[in-house]
């Protein structure tokens, strides 16, 4: 698979100067962890799931969680479970060949990983490893361990994506304790710790609260602050840090609008300007606005809820050509020993030794999304990426 593999060859030599790599579930984990993108969540209940994978595929989507837990309630959990491991069955029938998105389980207790293992049989080469809910030391350890006997039963490398969502990661008091436990726990595992994912919305739960269509995760403060102590203590590019994931954003239909709409005219063309009224008749305005501040804030990919979601993670995702361009600059092996220089594009500093971390990360997702053309933006990108 490869981010941008469902448009034509011919469209992606236009778009892009260096093309996404192709990637699989086997790849080493720090290419996966970067590639994962835009992850669509789906309830595992759904009759025709392995229909919705298979189609998802065709549509771009690279990377994919089946809830057991919030999406569902109580009661489905045993129907969910056997939903799911038929729809396996079907997709391994169908699809022996055909590279699928990476699939995760969403489960809600440790128990639930080697049953589900177990029952998925010979299916199991389609699981690529689990999501961990409300994760901290204390609950998290019996995940971690469950998935790392499951790995052994089944022969079957598989990951974990631990969802920081507790009210003790929330609350000031208990805060900085609850990442050094959650740090402790993942770094024991870190061979199996995929990502780390950011549950928003329990966060907003904690204090009665929701985001509207027009703001963001970032002008909730609390939720703010959260999120900074998180990439702060578990994010850091030093070596020790992990890979975060953006938050969830709710909303995929028209809502009444109070402010005015967040994308500018400039970067749209004339013929561009249906999609500008589109993305702002449907809320996207604030979605796109939200997956810059991911990227600012150290945060990479995002959770999604909707299939219109996709394509402007994705978008959002591909390293612009002055990106590139600066990046490749600041890692000159020449350049080793620090200093200053001015960019290619001759409008900022590139200061060595400061943005070598930076400079890194971007070149990882360059291999991952792929580089733009230098006269190709974020709008020929999200186009070509929509489905038709």
């Amino acid at each position: 698979m490869r981010h941008f593999g469902h448009i034509t060859s011919e469209v992606r030599e236009r778009l892009f100067h260096q093309e996404p790599c192709v990637f699989t579930a086997d790849s080493p984990a720090r290419v996966l962890a970067v590639a994962l993108g835009a992850t669509l969540y789906s309830p595992a209940t759904r009759p025709r799931l392995a229909d919705d994978i298979v189609k998802q595929t065709g549509r771009g989507v690279v990377s994919m969680v089946l809830c057991l837990e919030d999406s569902i309630d109580d009661a489905e959990v045993p129907v969910a479970e056997e939903n799911l491991v038929r729809q396996f069955a079907v997709l391994a029938e169908r699809c022996p060949e055909t590279e699928l998105p990476l699939l995760f389980v969403r489960v809600r207790a440790p128990e639930q990983i080697p049953d589900l293992v177990r029952r998925l049989g010979e299916s199991v080469r389609l699981l690529s490893g689990f999501v961990l809910p409300k994760f901290t030391e204390e609950r998290g350890i019996p995940f971690l361990e469950a998935l790392t006997a499951a790995e052994a039963a089944s022969g079957r490398r598989l990951f974990a994506m631990p969802v920081l969502e507790s009210p003790d990661l929330l609350y000031r008091e208990s805060r900085a304790e609850t990442l050094a436990g959650i740090f402790r726990a993942v770094d024991k595992y870190r061979d199996r710790v995929l990502a780390l994912r950011l549950g928003v919305t329990d966060f907003c739960a904690s204090y009665g609260l929701r985001r509207a269509p027009d703001m963001t995760a970032y002008d909730v403060q609390i939720v703010a602050s959260v999120i900074a102590d998180v990439v702060n203590v578990l994010g850091r590019a030093d070596g020790t840090g992990f890979t975060v994931t953006g938050p969830v954003w709710e909303y995929f239909r028209v809502q009444e609008r109070m402010f005015k709409p967040q994308l500018r005219r400039s970067p749209f063309t004339p013929e561009a300007e249906d999609l500008r009224n589109l993305l702002i008749e449907h809320d996207m305005d604030g979605l796109l606005r939200e997956i810059s501040l991911d990227r600012a804030n150290g945060l990479q990919g995002k959770t999604c809820i909707h299939p219109s979601h996709v394509p402007p993670v994705h978008a959002l995702s591909v390293v612009s050509h002055e990106e590139f361009s600066d990046a490749q600059d600041i890692l000159r092996p020449e350049r080793g020993g620090g200093g200053v220089l001015r960019s290619a594009y001759t409008n900022k500093m590139n200061e060595v030794k400061p943005h070598r971390a930076w400079a890194e990360r971007t070149l990882q997702r360059a291999e991952a999304f792929g580089v733009a053309n230098e006269d190709i933006g974020f709008v020929e990108l999200l186009a070509a990426g929509i489905p038709g």
